[in-house]
């Protein structure tokens, strides 16, 4: 992105300001000034110590107006389950030859793992590859399943994974800008309900400490969480 698309971008937010969600979202998608459809991140500092088991906060939802991009799904299974997952459109569907083909060729074709219960014990071995990049399969996350069906359906639609890092933040996908700023803002409460609904019994003070919006290539915008808290 050109340095003057950036500095018009930037010209529209005032830096000190919270804008409430329909704002946010408007000065989102005027702020997106590149060449492609950028996507829309959302990140929310919360009030917790992700080092501690009980103050984890991790789940998936599905938005109600999708992400705007295809999503590839993998899925190990075998058998019946093998065949369900094909019929409900997953990308790959297999077993051990997948396990090779990752750790042997290095190949990250897809953006999320399913597997069913019972091929837990060989995806098990891909946890310090798909670890790493958040592609381990999680039966919080809905992705360990004996529905592969459900899984893939709900993935396609538009589900997405929040998770915190190690700094206690999320950050998460809620569309593009093509969206505008009416769908953006119901993908925004949509997620950002979910990460409350989530909220440890064991999480002490103001629960969303903080909460910025922006697109691929434009400046974060501030928004006011004083509702959720």
């Amino acid at each position: 992105m050109s340095g003057k698309k950036y500095v018009d971008s930037v010209k529209l937010i005032d830096r000190g300001v919270q804008y409430d969600v329909p704002e946010a979202m408007d000065l989102v998608v005027k702020s997106s000034k590149a060449k492609f459809d950028e996507t829309v991140e959302i990140h929310i500092r919360l009030g917790v110590d992700s080092r501690h088991a009980d103050q984890q906060v991790r789940g998936a939802i599905v938005l109600p107006n999708g992400t705007g991009k295809t999503t590839k799904v993998l899925v190990f299974a075998k058998d019946a389950k093998a065949e369900e997952a094909k019929a409900a459109g997953a990308d790959f569907v297999g077993g051990m030859e997948l396990v090779e083909k990752i750790t042997k060729e290095n190949w990250f074709g897809f953006d999320v793992v399913v597997a069913t219960p019972d091929m837990m014990g060989i995806v098990g071995r891909l946890g310090k590859v798909l670890g790493p990049k958040g592609l381990m399969p999680s039966p919080k996350a809905g992705t360990v399943t004996p529905d592969v069906t459900k899984a893939v359906n709900e993935i396609k639609a538009g589900k997405v994974e929040y998770r915190l890092d190690k700094t206690n933040i999320i950050h998460c996908p809620i569309g593009k800008a093509s969206f505008g700023a009416d769908k953006l803002s119901e993908n925004f409460s949509a997620l950002v309900g979910a990460v409350v609904k989530a909220k440890p019994s064991a999480a002490k003070g103001q629960y969303i400490k903080s909460c910025v919006i922006a697109s691929t290539m434009g400046p974060g915008i501030k928004v006011s969480t004083a509702k959720y808290n």
